[in-house]
């Protein structure tokens, strides 16, 4: 069987003809699935003339960094799912690297790249941890941090060119941080502060150098089943160890302005990227609505037996009330055009039902008290705020809540709690939140107290909320009710 550099030489060709003019810190699935997809499709159409070097963040990811370059920085995507409801698969080999090296054991190839001229753009993917500030000394090898990196990058730059205000660099952090590009603007300036670099130097990094905001959504899903990797592999005629897999939908919202399209005509290429001042409202849809719509459904749905996201979008009951949820509860209490948020909703169930991916409750399930503050309280409080009553599917959401969160502490430390169906779970969220809701339901069965008591006193923690719930308008009431309702179903 072949391998991938022999079956696309044309594309390795064109690659290395052209200028290194992003750098990229990160070689894992996200990137390369999200990322460098979109830059291949904006090279593939010749809006851009330029190719990326590409490094791993930290000595671990050697393996890694090491297959992709054994196939020259090829690599196969393959995205799969729904699209308006219709079945889609795409396979491409992506040809956007045309330099993939280790910076702890080819340090001075880092150092070259740092004042390359044609260098424009530097794009990362550490995990939110990578941003993080974490004292080191300057030595003369590899720096450990990502910020860390950037702050000696850019001291290099500015060292390397008299006229430095005409230098500087784009930098587009992929990590999921609110405010992501400022947080790296911030580490990098308390390194230079560490190492004593001039304020001069300061100075340039935030007049001459751009730290963009932004927020991507797309899931990546990475190397797929080996079973289905080796019949691809038959299929295609060779073997590709850096194999990813993608659903369709891919989101990009950067806080800057439009012309910088021109630089990354991502917008030109029909990718929905979206250059905007503020990103507050992709923000806030995203948490809303998705997340909102998983946290709604994640207690319930283990509550009700079922496993994971499709199969609950299927569920003959909640997979209606979920629909219900989105489209007459929540897109009303947001401040935005209601058709656009009924598409992003739609797009968002097409999500939820891809075949491809199974999302298991579970993971989703972990710290849903603190999520359901975020996600779904203020839509609640919307409908408090307007004095009308808080809406049927977001009632049975924090009555879902309430019940997934009747727990014991074990002997062990761990909080569980009882299905519907008798199955014992596991809980996961913040220590001093899951001793109070245990000592509240514990308390409130050994008083033998009434249901619609115990809902008052859990409405009325603050812990739990940031506010007392006991006074919104016939919110103790529903929710007793579907406690009541479950509580008997459990007896009968």
């Amino acid at each position: 069987m072949s391998s991938l550099n022999t079956v696309h030489p044309e594309g390795l060709e064109q690659i290395r003809t052209l200028p290194v003019t992003v750098l990229q810190i990160g070689e894992g699935n996200f990137l390369r699935g999200f990322f460098d997809w979109m830059m291949n499709e904006c090279i593939r159409r010749n809006l851009f003339p330029g190719s990326i070097a590409v490094m791993q963040p930290r000595p671990s990811g050697q393996d890694s960094i090491a297959r992709l370059a054994s196939q020259d920085g090829l690599y196969t995507l393959v995205t799969r799912g729904l699209e308006a409801g219709v079945p889609v698969s795409r396979t491409e080999i992506i040809s956007v690297f045309s330099k993939v090296f280790d910076p702890y054991t080819e340090w001075e190839e880092f150092k070259r790249l740092a004042v390359s001229p044609g260098l424009r753009v530097v794009v990362s993917n550490t995990t939110e941890a990578g941003l993080s500030y974490l004292p080191e000394p300057l030595g003369s090898g590899p720096i450990l941090s990502f910020p860390g990196k950037i702050a000696y990058l850019l001291y290099l730059r500015y060292t390397a060119y008299p006229d430095s205000s005409s230098h500087g660099l784009i930098f587009l952090p992929c990590e999921l941080l609110e405010r992501n590009g400022e947080a790296l603007r911030d580490a990098v300036l308390k390194y230079a502060d560490d190492w004593g670099f001039s304020a001069e130097f300061k100075e340039w990094v935030i007049r001459h150098n751009r730290f963009l905001n932004s927020l991507v959504d797309r899931i990546v899903t990475g190397y797929p089943e080996e079973a289905q990797a080796e019949a691809w592999f038959e299929e295609w005629g060779y073997r590709d160890r850096m194999l990813c897999t993608a659903e369709p939908y891919h989101l990009w919202a950067i806080e800057a302005e439009p012309e910088l399209g021109k630089l990354l005509p991502f917008h030109e290429a029909g990718l929905n990227v979206h250059w905007t001042n503020d990103l507050v409202p992709f923000q806030q849809r995203k948490v809303r609505i998705l997340n909102g719509m998983h946290t709604w459904m994640a207690p319930l749905g283990l509550l009700y037996g079922v496993g994971h996201v499709r199969e609950l979008l299927e569920h003959e009951e909640l997979g209606e009330r979920l629909r219900l949820l989105a489209g007459r509860e929540i897109i009303p209490a947001l401040p935005y055009p209601a058709e656009e948020m009924e598409a992003y909703a739609a797009e968002v169930r097409d999500r939820f039902a891809n075949p491809h991916i199974v999302h298991r409750l579970s993971a989703i399930a972990m710290n849903s008290l603190s999520k359901f503050r975020i996600r779904l309280l203020p839509s609640l409080a919307w409908y408090e705020e307007q004095g009308r009553a808080v809406p049927e599917q977001l009632m049975l959401g924090l009555a879902g809540l309430l019940r997934y969160y009747k727990v014991n502490r074990e002997p062990d430390g761990t909080f569980t709690g009882t299905a519907f169906n008798g199955q014992s779970y596991t809980v996961s969220d913040n220590a001093a939140q899951l001793e109070r809701m245990a000592e509240i339901w514990s308390c409130a069965s050994a008083a033998g107290e009434a249901l619609s008591q115990t809902v008052n006193v859990l409405l009325a923690e603050e812990l739990f909320w940031g506010q007392s719930l006991a006074e919104w308008a016939c919110l103790a009431d529903n929710v007793t009710a579907w406690l009541t309702t479950w509580e008997r179903m459990n007896t009968a």
